[in-house]
């Protein structure tokens, strides 16, 4: 009987090759743990009834839904139990929340579950997160970290059992959760890279808001879109893990048309930390890219506070750099 690679086994020989500490394998531990608490209750949610509203807002303005608060709970709590993290930057704390301050080695920025109005119809939603390293040659400051300082960035699919991690200069690889419950490595499972296959590739946006968008993203939208399949699940934790798969672009543009001015999104939507940076990070290892509305690399920008908004175009190269180049010219 041959048996599969769990992801800690993983981990393990990954850190011992790069003579590396267990610290980072302690925390990946703990977010993973979290991660199956999570899947597990939302799997058997809508019998314990917690799948509607919290009643209650979350820094951004918008309703919590019961299992946001709930699985926003169960990282911190696991985090807290890891003793790795400084603080944490959380979508549903307005402030960074401290946690090891003296003794922790990370930084860690997360969506507990990203894609909030698919929970009450039970539809893939995604736990993402991005780590950071501490000074260790001297003091620390405690600031906000760009992108491309991130050492892992990862994404569970819930209620799927599929975890996607990307690996600071290494890669990005898949693991799927076996009957019990433990994320192992498919046989002869590789590093994942985005296919360079035009005729696979998918563009992934909210077509409702299209006339809502720049005029040069439309102008770009009507030339592109009839040569590329279109999907759009409404998570970007699902949308995103079908463009690893196939290949394409998942865009939200800044919203900068729409008919009720107050509802405009000039910044874009999209958080940075912890939900397009996290995104562009694995693109790059998976040979991807990714930018914002001005043309700018994601991974290049240093966030000013932790909740801040950011367009986001991600994905396949030359379909990203296509865009880039409608948007710096305008036209």
């Amino acid at each position: 009987m041959k048996l599969k690679q769990t992801f800690i086994d993983f981990m393990l020989h990954h850190q011992e090759r790069h003579k590396r500490s267990y610290n980072f394998l302690v925390l990946l531990e703990a977010i993973q743990t979290a991660a199956k608490y999570i899947q597990y209750l939302y799997k058997t949610g809508s019998l314990k009834n917690i799948m509607g509203e919290a009643g209650i807002t979350n820094v951004q303005g918008e309703n919590v839904m019961e299992m946001d608060d709930i699985a926003n709970a169960i990282v911190l709590h696991y985090l807290r139990r890891s003793n790795q993290v400084i603080c944490a930057v959380t979508e549903e704390e307005a402030e960074p929340v401290k946690l090891n301050e003296d003794g922790g080695r990370y930084f860690i920025y997360f969506d507990p579950l990203d894609g909030s109005s698919n929970i009450r119809h039970n539809l893939p939603v995604g736990f993402m997160f991005a780590v950071a390293k501490r000074n260790l040659s001297g003091p620390e400051d405690l600031h906000l970290r760009k992108g491309a300082d991130f050492r892992a960035a990862g994404i569970f699919l819930i209620p799927t059992g599929v975890f996607t991690i990307a690996l600071a200069n290494t890669g990005v690889f898949r693991f799927h959760q076996d009957e019990t419950m433990t994320y192992v490595i498919p046989e002869n499972s590789e590093r994942l890279i985005i296919p360079d296959d035009p005729k696979r590739w998918e563009l992934s946006f909210n077509a409702s808001n299209t006339k809502a968008f720049s005029k040069n993203v439309q102008s770009w939208i009507e030339k592109h879109e009839s040569k590329h399949s279109f999907r759009y699940l409404g998570a970007l934790a699902g949308d995103f893990h079908r463009l690893l798969s196939n290949g394409g672009m998942f865009m939200y543009p800044a919203i900068v048309n729409h008919p009720k001015p107050e509802k405009n999104r000039p910044n874009g939507k999209l958080r940075l930390l912890y939900e397009a940076a996290v995104t562009a990070f694995i693109a790059r290892e998976a040979g991807g890219i990714a930018i914002d509305e001005e043309g700018n690399d994601i991974l290049d920008i240093t966030p000013r506070y932790p909740h801040q908004r950011t367009a986001l175009y991600v994905g396949s190269s030359p379909l990203v750099e296509s865009i880039r180049k409608q948007l710096i010219n305008k036209g």
